[in-house]
């Protein structure tokens, strides 16, 4: 199979179920973006060593290759029964406790937050804290298709809390390298 299809010469991609739409297309902005968060998440990966943000890091990342199926299966008229839904190509709750699951685990043993944190650190939370704001932007994209297209509750709040498991992670990384996290110093506290 040749990696290249000319199909898409014309400014079109094929989705699941083999409808073709404009790449600029809302749900196909909303893949991209959630593509662009798992490339960020890759290079997060790329300065992490062996461990607990590793192993989640990795699962996390096929999730959101489920994700990005679920948003390029347009919902079928007789959805939620549509077979796709068996497939496993939909979001759902169990990911988003997953998530959950994830988040308290990075918590565990994390100094009390008093003041908003600033993106930085070790060079893994910085890399989590770009990947952070990447999330947020697929989330938006969502939130848009979401208006015009059905999509279900799924992936919005399934982003949601993956922006809030980057940051955990990026503050559990500095925290494992003994890097204090850096306090945003407001108006007139400076």
């Amino acid at each position: 199979m040749k990696l290249y299809t000319r199909t898409g010469d014309d400014g079109t991609t094929g989705l699941f179920g083999d409808q073709r739409v404009a790449k600029d297309d809302l749900r196909v902005e909303a893949y991209g973006c959630v593509d662009e968060l798992n490339s960020h998440i890759g290079l997060a990966l790329a300065a992490c060593q062996a461990g607990e943000i590793r192993q989640t890091l990795v699962q996390l990342q096929s999730r959101l290759f489920d994700l990005g199926a679920d948003l390029a299966t347009p919902a079928s008229p007789n959805e939620p029964d549509d077979k796709d839904r068996a497939k496993g190509f939909r979001i759902d709750q169990r990911h988003i406790d997953e998530v959950e699951g994830w988040i308290d685990r990075a918590c565990e043993g994390l100094p009390e937050m008093k003041h908003f944190i600033l993106p930085g650190g070790t060079e893994l939370a910085s890399r989590l804290h770009v990947a952070r704001t990447v999330c947020r932007r697929a989330e938006r994209e969502c939130v848009r298709l979401r208006r015009v297209q059905t999509t279900g509750d799924g992936p919005v709040v399934y982003l949601n809390r993956v922006s809030d498991l980057l940051f955990a992670l990026a503050r559990r990384a500095n925290h494992l390298a003994g890097v204090a996290d850096t306090p945003w110093l407001g108006r007139g506290q400076r």
